[in-house]
């Protein structure tokens, strides 16, 4: 039987049930909530300091009309981040592997980022399309080129996410394999392979997190554009 590494970005089934409905769900077991305790816990005391840290880091470049957006923005992040670091987790499934799942989260909010500035500065909105003082001759065909580029938009948002985690999940499994491969043969060489292993899932880890963190930032910087 030929191994297949792409059978981990199966979405599993049970009856016929996609399990990424379930792995949607789970990251919001992970959230501390707040109690009436004048001394709160480390957990939380820690959660609520990422959560303004992450929330002033991302409100800096945006005008005060933008700050509506702080509690979907940081819901963004804290999702992203928690279904990244879950498809780290033996015997698990990571549901932003799938391009339709990224493509479904990014088209939305970069359209609401366009249709809002359209509602509130019309003008300005469509004044990105042609630099300041562009020839003549070069106003269609630039114009033609700033549209496209505002539609890529969504796509690179869904598809870098996709593309970094699937790389480096196919790393962790080829690593992997070969550790079990070459352990009864050459056990130096899967010793090596192993640390390496290592060191690929601590930066695997921090992959995830920056990456839920650069989707949040783009999108807050599209924000910036039509506030």
């Amino acid at each position: 039987m030929n191994l297949n590494f792409f059978d981990q970005f199966l979405s599993p089934q049970i009856m016929g049930i996609p399990l990424i409905l379930l792995a949607t769900l789970f990251p919001a077991l992970l959230i501390f909530s707040s109690t009436n305790r004048v001394t709160p816990n480390r957990l939380t005391m820690l959660q609520t300091w990422a959560v303004f840290s992450v929330t002033k880091q991302l409100m800096v470049p945006l005008n005060k009309p933008g700050h509506k957006w702080a509690m979907i923005l940081l819901s963004i992040m804290m999702f992203l981040m928690s279904l990244n670091l879950l498809g780290l987790l033996p015997y698990t499934f990571t549901p932003t592997t799938q391009l339709s799942m990224n493509m479904g989260l990014a088209i939305p909010l970069w359209l609401a980022t366009v249709l809002i500035g359209m509602r509130n500065q019309p003008t300005m909105a469509l004044g990105h399309l042609l630099p300041e003082g562009t020839p003549t001759l070069l106003i269609p065909i630039l114009i033609l080129i700033e549209t496209i580029s505002l539609f890529i938009r969504p796509i690179a948002l869904g598809v870098r996410l996709t593309a970094n985690l699937t790389a480096g999940h196919l790393l962790i499994q080829l690593i992997s394999t070969a550790v079990f491969i070459l352990l009864p043969i050459m056990t130096t060489t899967a010793t090596l392979a192993f640390i390496i292993l290592l060191l690929l899932m601590g930066l695997e880890i921090a992959v995830a997190m920056i990456q839920a963190y650069v989707f949040t930032l783009l999108l807050s910087l599209y924000l910036q554009e039509n506030v």
